[in-house]
């Protein structure tokens, strides 16, 4: 404030900044000195307005606009002279006029009552709001969205702090553009007046939508190549696409393949043009997918006009942004038009699912509650998702067809029930292992032998897949036919160790490097005589059987260790075991006892404790086992074979020792005719007569001494002749006039089957007849 002559009379702090000098060294001393100039406000009547350059005491010089107001009347009256606080120095004014006309980044000023009271032209286009409406308008006027109200609570946060907020992404859509959500990076600065108090906010905003919308899609790319695929299945991958694409791109998702891919089949390797296809997934983001037509399994059948129809003949994209544009399609499908109609669906897209050339099916892109229509990046985005989904699924496609191919080998190959014979009561259970592992070379088998005895057989060839399975099945026809020779089980076991050998000597590798899965290939081998209850076995590498005895206790049998199958040069041991009747057998593979959540000790220590205890039917002892020891999917096969040892009733044998003279030959069919009449079974008298004749004249003329004969009255009857002599007996052509040579003929032609097997004591040979 000036006196008429030019002093000083009030000097605010203001002033002392602007110039550098202190109140108390500014009043009384003249203006001009202060200032360093004129004061051209004097020869005005009342007020002026200009630009004084004004000296700082540092020496520096401030263009700064200043007005000057008359206070009173007269020469006595006083001026005031005040910063014009509209101007601004030419670099303020132009950096000002930049940030409200050319800056790119939109800017905001809101009083500390929220109240807008600048912007810029960037904020303006960006809103699309006219000043009219948002000046002293709050937020709300310009944006809508689930984001605003943490928006503004973050700028009434800048004015209670004074400190910035930085980097918020706010998602809305703004008034200019109510039909697109858009993406916006946000910041709040304080803005402070002369005296550092907040005197509003600053709010800096950023258009993002495009960047944030393609980190969204090739986040969600990011995300499918670890989720898609995850496992060999087709519904599975289908599943694993539609809950990816579900709420992120659509509202609903469809997944539909041609018929024929779920069985494994080709697909058609020329343009489809029918429209029948099997549901295989499909995802809402309302519960229970009220929106399908079909559920998840069935057959939806399409309209020649239909986009799956065009998607399927052409191998192209179908896309209706509106429902104007899908106008003619829907109408010729009245379902699918009523729930268009109840769930709002506005915009859809159909991509076929290509693969190695070939159309597998089209997968279907709604948007319902999602209030914007596809665009041509969202179009880009569900090819690029259902091109990554096609390959895995073709991939399942061809694993489901190898896998079925292998499953209805292994079926074929394994017994699917077992043969009746008296001296086991047998169960068994098969598990394959979980479907990502494919068909594994577990393989078991009950086989009648002669004399009523059976063998039991579990075996195990490494690997998964066709090759294992082929394996098991030659392994297991080669222990039928060696068992048919009725060898003993460490011969048995010899003569399938040399099969082996030879197996790998045909195969590719050569015998230098066997094959993976015959170089791990195990064996266990069990036979058992109901009338003497002894059981012989012996193992190629395989584990241990258990016994439970009558009274309940189960043990791990002694049975000496065999190299596995493949190996050469190495004997093979057996162990012959007299088994209490009644007793309980315990065949198994590894898979059974070995998983992921124990090793194989505690396996076997489970093992024994659910075989122990009262005995139950062997059938329910396999499911009460298998069902303890493995509640879910093995990860590997798993095979347990149980049999409960019979003996036969001292009645139902009979034994001669026979002299070796003919004179014993017709004392020998006495004893039988005998026998026959107390088992009533005179009417196969004749017939075994002549047979017992027959081998008792065979014997004693070509064997030698000890000589026995055998009659069993099981299922069959059957009729066996020791002697000490190992020479094998075989039939001949007798020639017209030869007086013998037609014996065994006879005997083959009388019985139901013949055959002869070694013993220690020399060879047996017997026959079978069928009982009334």
């Amino acid at each position: 404030m000036i006196d008429a002559g030019g002093r000083v009379v009030a000097w605010s702090a203001d002033a002392a900044r602007l110039v550098g000098r202190e109140t108390a060294n500014a009043v009384g001393r003249s203006v001009d000195d202060l200032l360093g100039t004129q004061s051209p406000w004097l020869t005005c009547p009342d007020e002026w307005r200009g630009v004084l350059e004004v000296r700082h005491r540092e020496g520096q010089c401030l263009q700064v606009p200043v007005s000057a107001y008359r206070l009173g009347n007269g020469s006595g009256s006083l001026w005031l002279l005040s910063r014009e606080p509209g101007e601004a120095l030419p670099a303020e004014r132009a950096l000002a006029d930049w940030v409200l006309t050319d800056n790119p980044v939109a800017v905001a000023v809101y009083d500390t009552e929220m109240r807008c009271v600048q912007l810029n032209n960037a904020m303006r286009r960006l809103t699309g709001v006219p000043d009219e409406e948002r000046i002293g308008q709050g937020l709300s006027a310009a944006l809508t969205g689930g984001d605003v109200m943490e928006w503004e609570a973050r700028m009434r946060r800048v004015l209670e702090t004074g400190r910035r907020e930085e980097g918020f992404l706010v998602r809305g859509r703004t008034k200019g553009d109510p039909d697109h959500d858009r993406c916006f990076f946000s910041s709040a600065s304080p803005l402070r007046d002369e005296s550092g108090q907040v005197a509003g906010v600053c709010a800096t905003v950023i258009d993002a939508t495009e960047q944030y919308r393609a980190q969204e899609r090739l986040a969600l790319m990011d995300e499918a190549s670890s989720s898609i695929g995850s496992t060999l299945d087709v519904l599975r991958t289908g599943q694993e696409l539609a809950d990816l694409a579900v709420p992120r791109l659509a509202d609903f998702v469809s997944i539909d393949l041609v018929e024929g891919l779920l069985s494994g089949e080709e697909p058609p390797l020329v343009p489809v043009t029918g429209a029948v296809l099997r549901r295989v997934a499909h995802r809402s983001v309302r519960d229970g997918e009220p929106e399908a037509v079909v559920a998840v399994g069935e057959v939806d059948y399409y309209t020649a006009n239909s986009p799956q129809a065009r998607c399927l003949a052409t191998g192209r994209s179908v896309q209706y942004r509106t429902p104007r544009d899908a106008r003619s399609w829907a109408r010729e499908d009245p379902v699918r038009q009523a729930k268009n109609e109840e769930y709002g669906f506005h915009s859809w897209i159909f991509v076929p699912v290509t693969a190695r050339g070939a159309t597998l099916g089209v997968v279907g892109f709604v948007r319902s509650r999602h209030c914007e229509p596809f665009e041509g990046e969202d179009l880009s985005l569900a090819e690029d998702l259902v091109a990554r989904a096609a390959v895995c699924l073709d991939n399942a496609r061809r694993y489901t067809r190898e896998h079925l191919a292998a499953v209805t080998l292994q079926r074929s190959l394994l017994p699917q029930r077992l043969p009746e014979q008296s001296a086991v009561r047998a169960a068994f259970r098969y598990l394959p292992g979980a479907p990502g592992f494919g068909v594994g070379g577990d393989w078991f088998d009950v086989i009648p032998l002669s004399g009523a005895r059976v063998a039991l057989v579990v075996g195990d060839v490494a690997g998964h897949g066709l090759q294992a399975s082929a394996t098991m099945g030659r392994l297991r026809s080669a222990v039928r036919a060696l068992a048919d020779m009725d060898l003993a089980p460490d011969e048995l076991m010899t003569r399938l160790d040399d099969f082996v050998i030879r197996l790998a000597s045909e195969s590719e590798t050569g015998t230098e490097s066997i094959a993976p899965e015959l170089a791990s290939a195990t064996c266990l081998y069990a036979v058992y005589d109901p009338v003497s209850g002894l059981c012989c076995l012996a193992r190629a590498g395989h584990l241990r059987p258990a016994v439970v005895q009558p009274d309940g206790k189960a043990s791990l049998l002694e049975l000496p260790a065999g190299p596995p199958l493949g190996r050469g040069g190495l004997p093979f041991e057996s162990l012959e075991v007299e088994l209490p009747e009644g007793s309980l057998l315990a065949l198994h593979t590894d898979g059974l006892i070995d998983s992921q959540q124990r090793d194989m000790d505690e396996g076997l220590t489970s093992l024994l404790q659910n075989l122990s205890g009262e005995a139950i039917s062997p059938d329910a002892q396999c499911g009460q086992v298998v069902g303890t020891l493995l509640p879910n999917y093995p990860t590997d096969d798993a095979t347990l074979l149980l049999a409960r040892v019979q003996r036969l009733d001292a009645d139902q044998v009979a034994s001669w020792d026979v002299p070796a003279t003919f004179e014993a030959v017709p004392e020998a069919r006495a004893q039988v005719a005998h026998c026959l009449r107390q088992w009533g079974l005179e009417e196969t008298g004749f017939t075994t007569e002549l047979v017992v004749s027959e081998l008792v004249t065979n014997a004693i003329r070509y064997g030698c001494a000890p000589i026995e004969l055998r009659l069993i009255r099981d299922r069959t009857l059957i009729c066996e002749v020791f002697d000490g002599s190992g020479t094998a007996p075989h039939l001949r052509r007798a020639r017209v006039f030869d007086e013998g040579g037609r014996g065994l003929m006879l005997v083959a032609q009388l019985t139901q089957r013949w055959g002869a097997r070694q013993t220690p004591r020399g060879k047996v040979i017997w026959c079978e007849q069928a009982l009334a």
